[in-house]
């Protein structure tokens, strides 16, 4: 059986001809999707229930728009009964943007649209400079200030547990102090799927609906609802450089430095952000069923793609503990 297993792998093309055929069958018993479905709709109806004036955070990533699509089921057919907002950089993938537009106009929710570049003109922050500037931190007070110019009192947000040891910390009702800032050790205990949303003025939640997801399950999903996604996750060949161990994708945002070199490779993006520091990886994957037979085999999160989380090893539980998503 070994000996059958390691001719399995070693021929690529069989390998993945299993692979694809374990996904198809895979995706035939849906029962666990259903459950996480049915789980994430009832985090979106409480907190709708529980708190004045949400909002659902969306990125035009994979999801972000799981959980804008699970929030028009948990109202189905009515509307969503809350805006969706957009913190944009400034520097985001084109296809991301395009994506993000036609959506809106094609779904009709009200999208509010906070840019950091206006963060940056009323001097509420100051940006990076060189060739490893990057915005995506700046993010933190231009939510911040949206948050309190609409009074939000609860964000919806498409973070995971899976994704990295700060964002497994996470409550599913998170709260956040009258600075908005997150405090790991003060949160409530959420026993028997209960969920406490008791706050003082000022205070707000960041609500996080896709908690026990993984990378997988939400690729599943998109694949079982035949949901549109941005065309920055498919694979083709795109000019990028290398840069701390990374592919960054080639665009006016990267600054160049002078040695750098520019390749055209076949890439996709795992995650999306700002361009200046999401990395991409080299693939073959030009549909969904190819990108979940990658990341049945790969041994990398999606997050080790981000320069920003390889600051150090507690850089995403700082930024959190002062507002960021």
């Amino acid at each position: 059986m070994l000996l059958y297993l390691t001719f399995i792998i070693q021929d690529r093309y069989i390998f993945k001809q299993f692979i694809v055929t374990r996904i198809i069958k895979m995706s035939s018993d849906n029962e666990h999707l259903n459950e996480l479905e049915s789980e994430a709709i009832y985090i979106i109806r409480e907190a709708v229930a529980q708190f004045e004036k949400p909002v659902i955070l969306f990125s035009g990533g994979k999801d972000s728009l799981v959980l804008l699509h699970l929030a028009r089921k948990a109202f189905f057919p009515g509307k969503i009964p809350f805006p969706v907002m957009h913190i944009d950089t400034g520097h985001n993938f084109p296809e991301v943007i395009k994506f993000r537009d036609d959506l809106a106009k094609e779904l009709g929710f009200d999208l509010i649209i906070k840019e950091v570049q206006e963060s940056i003109n009323k001097g509420r922050v100051i940006e990076e400079k060189g060739a490893n500037a990057t915005r995506n931190i700046l993010q933190t007070t231009t939510l911040l200030d949206a948050i309190q110019e609409f009074n939000f009192d609860a964000a919806l947000g498409g973070g995971r547990r899976d994704e990295e040891k700060a964002r497994a910390k996470e409550r599913i009702f998170s709260h956040r102090d009258e600075f908005g800032h997150w405090n790991p050790k003060n949160q409530r205990p959420e026993l028997w799927n209960i969920l406490n949303g008791r706050k003082k003025r000022n205070e707000h939640f960041r609500v996080f609906p896709l908690s026990n997801w993984t990378e997988i399950d939400i690729w599943q999903y998109i694949m079982k609802e035949n949901l549109k996604i941005p065309e920055v996750y498919f694979a083709k060949p795109r000019k990028c450089i290398e840069r701390n161990g990374l592919l960054l994708i080639h665009s006016p945002h990267v600054q160049l430095k002078q040695d750098d070199e520019i390749h055209e490779k076949n890439i996709r993006c795992r995650t999306v952000g700002d361009a200046t520091c999401t990395g991409a990886v080299e693939s073959e994957a030009q549909n969904i069923q190819e990108i979940i037979a990658e990341l049945l085999v790969t041994m990398k999160s999606e997050r080790n793609a981000r320069i920003d989380d390889k600051i150090s090893d507690s850089s995403m539980e700082d930024r959190k503990r002062e507002g960021y998503f």
